[in-house]
Protein backbone atom coordinates (compact mmCIF):
# COMPACT_ATOMS: atom_id res chain seq x y z
CA UNK A 1 0.00 0.00 0.00
CA UNK A 2 2.87 2.80 0.55
CA UNK A 3 3.22 2.80 -3.11
CA UNK A 4 0.04 3.81 -4.02
CA UNK A 5 0.67 6.74 -0.56
CA UNK A 6 3.96 7.53 -2.80
CA UNK A 7 1.83 7.86 -5.96
CA UNK A 8 -1.09 10.22 -4.11
CA UNK A 9 2.05 12.35 -2.15
CA UNK A 10 3.80 12.46 -5.43
CA UNK A 11 0.61 13.42 -7.26
CA UNK A 12 -0.53 16.22 -5.00
CA UNK A 13 3.19 17.74 -4.17
CA UNK A 14 3.90 17.55 -8.11
CA UNK A 15 0.16 19.67 -8.62
CA UNK A 16 -1.09 23.19 -7.65
CA UNK A 17 -4.58 21.58 -7.52
CA UNK A 18 -5.60 18.23 -7.88
CA UNK A 19 -8.58 16.76 -7.70
CA UNK A 20 -9.42 13.39 -7.27
CA UNK A 21 -12.75 11.93 -8.97
CA UNK A 22 -15.14 9.74 -10.40
CA UNK A 23 -14.07 10.10 -14.69
CA UNK A 24 -12.49 12.87 -16.21
CA UNK A 25 -13.01 16.53 -15.66
CA UNK A 26 -14.55 16.09 -19.76
CA UNK A 27 -16.54 13.14 -18.45
CA UNK A 28 -17.64 13.13 -15.21
CA UNK A 29 -18.70 10.08 -13.83
CA UNK A 30 -21.14 10.88 -10.56
CA UNK A 31 -22.87 14.02 -10.13
CA UNK A 32 -20.66 14.82 -6.68
CA UNK A 33 -17.38 15.07 -9.02
CA UNK A 34 -19.32 16.64 -11.64
CA UNK A 35 -20.23 19.49 -9.24
CA UNK A 36 -16.75 20.18 -8.34
CA UNK A 37 -15.60 19.92 -11.57
CA UNK A 38 -18.19 22.46 -12.49
CA UNK A 39 -17.24 24.59 -10.48
CA UNK A 40 -13.55 24.84 -10.96
CA UNK A 41 -13.78 25.09 -14.71
CA UNK A 42 -16.23 27.82 -14.12
CA UNK A 43 -13.65 29.77 -12.03
CA UNK A 44 -10.62 28.90 -14.70
CA UNK A 45 -8.66 26.89 -12.48
CA UNK A 46 -5.98 25.30 -13.55
CA UNK A 47 -6.07 21.14 -12.30
CA UNK A 48 -4.93 18.29 -12.64
CA UNK A 49 -7.74 15.13 -12.44
CA UNK A 50 -7.13 12.03 -10.97
CA UNK A 51 -9.61 9.69 -11.88
CA UNK A 52 -10.36 6.92 -9.43
CA UNK A 53 -12.60 4.33 -11.48
CA UNK A 54 -8.98 3.78 -13.65
CA UNK A 55 -7.37 2.08 -10.44
CA UNK A 56 -8.89 0.22 -7.79
CA UNK A 57 -5.65 0.90 -5.45
CA UNK A 58 -5.94 4.61 -5.82
CA UNK A 59 -9.79 4.90 -5.83
CA UNK A 60 -9.33 3.07 -2.05
CA UNK A 61 -5.81 4.87 -1.27
CA UNK A 62 -7.50 8.11 -1.88
CA UNK A 63 -9.46 7.55 1.12
CA UNK A 64 -7.21 5.98 3.11
CA UNK A 65 -4.68 8.60 2.67
CA UNK A 66 -6.75 11.41 3.55
CA UNK A 67 -9.21 9.59 6.02
CA UNK A 68 -11.99 10.77 4.22
CA UNK A 69 -14.84 7.98 3.17
CA UNK A 70 -16.00 9.18 -0.68
CA UNK A 71 -14.49 10.96 -3.58
CA UNK A 72 -14.29 13.83 -4.77
CA UNK A 73 -11.27 15.16 -3.00
CA UNK A 74 -9.75 18.34 -3.96
CA UNK A 75 -6.51 19.34 -2.66
CA UNK A 76 -4.41 22.93 -2.97
CA UNK A 77 -0.90 23.06 -2.72
CA UNK A 78 -1.13 19.71 -1.05
CA UNK A 79 -3.80 20.89 1.65
CA UNK A 80 -6.92 18.46 1.30
CA UNK A 81 -9.52 21.16 1.27
CA UNK A 82 -12.84 18.36 1.41
CA UNK A 83 -15.91 16.83 -0.81
CA UNK A 84 -18.62 18.25 -3.11
CA UNK A 85 -20.19 19.49 -0.32
CA UNK A 86 -17.17 21.54 1.32
CA UNK A 87 -16.43 23.07 -1.68
CA UNK A 88 -19.87 23.86 -2.36
CA UNK A 89 -19.91 25.39 0.87
CA UNK A 90 -16.79 27.06 0.31
CA UNK A 91 -17.69 28.51 -3.14
CA UNK A 92 -21.07 30.30 -1.54
CA UNK A 93 -19.51 32.02 1.31
CA UNK A 94 -16.51 33.18 -0.72
CA UNK A 95 -14.20 30.94 1.32
CA UNK A 96 -12.69 29.33 -2.03
CA UNK A 97 -11.83 32.42 -2.98
CA UNK A 98 -9.57 33.24 0.38
CA UNK A 99 -7.88 30.15 0.49
CA UNK A 100 -7.62 30.42 -3.69
CA UNK A 101 -5.67 33.57 -2.89
CA UNK A 102 -3.76 32.46 0.22
CA UNK A 103 -2.50 30.01 -1.48
CA UNK A 104 -1.95 32.08 -4.66
CA UNK A 105 -4.25 30.22 -7.04
CA UNK A 106 -5.28 31.71 -10.22
CA UNK A 107 -8.92 31.82 -10.64
CA UNK A 108 -12.17 33.66 -11.95
CA UNK A 109 -12.66 36.23 -9.36
CA UNK A 110 -15.73 37.71 -11.65
CA UNK A 111 -17.18 34.41 -11.52
CA UNK A 112 -17.08 33.37 -8.31
CA UNK A 113 -18.86 36.53 -7.66
CA UNK A 114 -21.55 35.89 -10.26
CA UNK A 115 -21.93 32.27 -8.34
CA UNK A 116 -22.58 33.93 -5.12
CA UNK A 117 -25.11 36.47 -6.97
CA UNK A 118 -26.77 33.90 -8.42
CA UNK A 119 -27.56 31.93 -5.70
CA UNK A 120 -28.05 34.62 -3.62
CA UNK A 121 -31.45 35.23 -5.99
CA UNK A 122 -32.68 32.39 -5.51
CA UNK A 123 -33.00 32.20 -1.95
Amino acid sequence: MSDVNAQISETIANNEVVLYMKGTRSMPQCGFSSRVVSVLNYLSVHYTDVNVLEDDRIRQGIKDFSDWPTVPQLYVKGEFVGGCDIITEMTLSGELDELFDDKNIGYDKDASDKIREANTQEE
